[in-house]
C-alpha cells in the first residue's frame, strides 16, 4: 500500500488550484523544502527552524506545535535520519490533518434545499453566493437568491449582478427591511415555484456581534417554520488573507450558530493559505469550498489530497 507521500505525487491537480495557491506554496512548501533539502542531520535545532517556517506560513501556534511533536515522535520511532525523510513525514502529517476537514458534497435531499451564508463584511459572502448559484445551475438545479443583507444597498446591487450573471432569480426588499422577512418570502417563493436550492445572503456587522447573531438566529427560525429542517446548510465564509483572525471569527460564529461548513475565500491573493491547516486542526468544521479568484468558476470543492498536492508537488 502506497504511503501518503507516494500518492501525493500521482494526485491530479487543476490549474486554477495550483495557480491560486502559488503564494502559499512559496511560503509553506518551498520554505520547508529549502530548509530540509540536503540536511543529513535531524536534531532539535532543525525542528525549531521548521517550526518557524510553519508559523510564518500561518499554521498557527497550536497546529504547528502538534505537527512538530508528531514529527519528533516519528524521528525517534521510525528513525528518520535526514531532511528528505522529515519532509515526507511533514507532508503526510499535514494531509492527515487536512483530511479531518473534508466533507462529502451536499446531498440536496430536500426541496428546496436552503443554504444560509454567514460571515463578517468583506469576506466575500455575496460573491461566494453568486458562484454557488452558478455551480448549482451547472448541475441542472433551479436556484433562488435571497438578498438578506438589507443594511447595505451595495450588497443588494452586487447580488443582483450575480443573479443576472448566473441566470437565477432573486428576492429582495427595500433597504433596511427585516432580513428574516426577506428570507421567509424567498423560501415561500421557492416552495410555490418548486425551486431546488435557496441561497440566503446575510449581513456581517461583527462590531454589533450580539445583534448580528440574534438576527441570524431569527433568520434560521423563520425559514425553519416554512421548511422543516431548514436551513439545511449554514456556510461560514472566511477571508484567508486575514490568517489566524479567520480562526477567531469561526470560533465566534460557532459559539452561537450550528456551522455546517466553511468557505475559505481569496486564497489567490495571500500566502496565508496555511490557515486552513490551523482551521482543520482546531475547529473540526468541514471545509466545503475554496475561493480562488473573481471568476464564476473560481470556487472549487475542497479536497485534502488535491490541496496538499497543489502545495507540495514539484512543478
Amino acid at each position: 500500500m502506497k504511503n501518503l507521500f507516494a500518492k501525493l505525487k500521482e494526485t491530479m491537480v487543476s490549474g486554477p488550484l495550483r495557480t491560486g495557491l502559488s503564494r502559499t506554496r512559496g511560503k509553506l512548501a518551498d520554505g520547508a523544502r529549502r530548509l530540509l533539502a540536503g540536511r543529513t542531520q535531524v536534531d532539535e535545532e532543525l525542528l525549531a527552524e521548521l517550526e518557524e517556517v510553519l508559523i510564518t506560513a500561518d499554521l498557527g501556534v497550536a497546529a504547528t506545535e502538534r505537527v512538530i511533536e508528531t514529527l519528533r515522535q516519528r524521528i525517534h520511532r521510525d528513525g528518520l535520519g535526514d531532511g528528505e525523510a522529515v519532509f515526507e513525514a511533514l507532508i503526510e502529517e499535514l494531509i492527515r490533518i487536512l483530511r479531518t476537514a473534508q466533507t462529502p458534497p451536499s446531498s440536496l435531499d430536500h426541496k428546496p434545499h436552503v443554504v444560509l451564508l454567514v460571515g463578517v463584511n468583506g469576506t466575500g459572502k455575496t460573491t461566494t453566493l453568486g458562484k454557488l448559484a452558478h455551480r448549482f445551475r451547472g448541475q441542472g438545479k433551479t436556484v433562488l437568491l435571497a438578498a438578506g443583507d438589507t443594511f447595505r444597498a451595495a450588497a443588494v446591487d452586487q447580488l443582483r449582478v450575480w443573479a443576472e450573471r448566473s441566470g437565477t432569480e432573486m428576492i429582495a426588499n427595500q433597504s433596511g427591511a427585516d432580513p428574516a422577512a426577506v428570507a421567509f418570502d424567498a423560501v415561500g417563493a421557492a416552495l410555490a415555484r418548486e425551486v431546488d436550492v435557496v441561497l440566503i445572503d446575510t449581513a456581517g456587522r461583527l462590531q454589533t456581534k450580539v445583534n448580528l447573531m440574534e438576527e441570524l438566529r431569527k433568520i434560521g427560525m423563520v425559514v425553519g417554520k416554512r421548511v422543516p429542517g431548514a436551513p439545511h446548510e449554514v456556510l461560514l465564509v472566511l477571508d484567508a488573507t486575514t490568517g489566524q483572525n479567520a480562526v477567531q471569527q469561526a470560533k465566534q460564529f460557532g459559539e452561537v450558530l450550528d456551522i455546517s461548513g466553511l468557505v475559505l475565500t481569496k486564497l489567490d491573493g495571500t500566502a496565508k493559505g496555511g490557515v486552513i491547516i490551523s482551521i482543520a486542526d482546531q475547529l473540526r468544521i468541514p471545509v466545503c469550498y475554496l475561493g480562488l479568484g473573481e471568476g464564476m468558476e473560481d470556487l472549487v470543492p475542497f479536497d485534502a489530497e488535491s490541496f496538499a498536492a497543489a502545495l507540495f508537488q514539484n512543478p
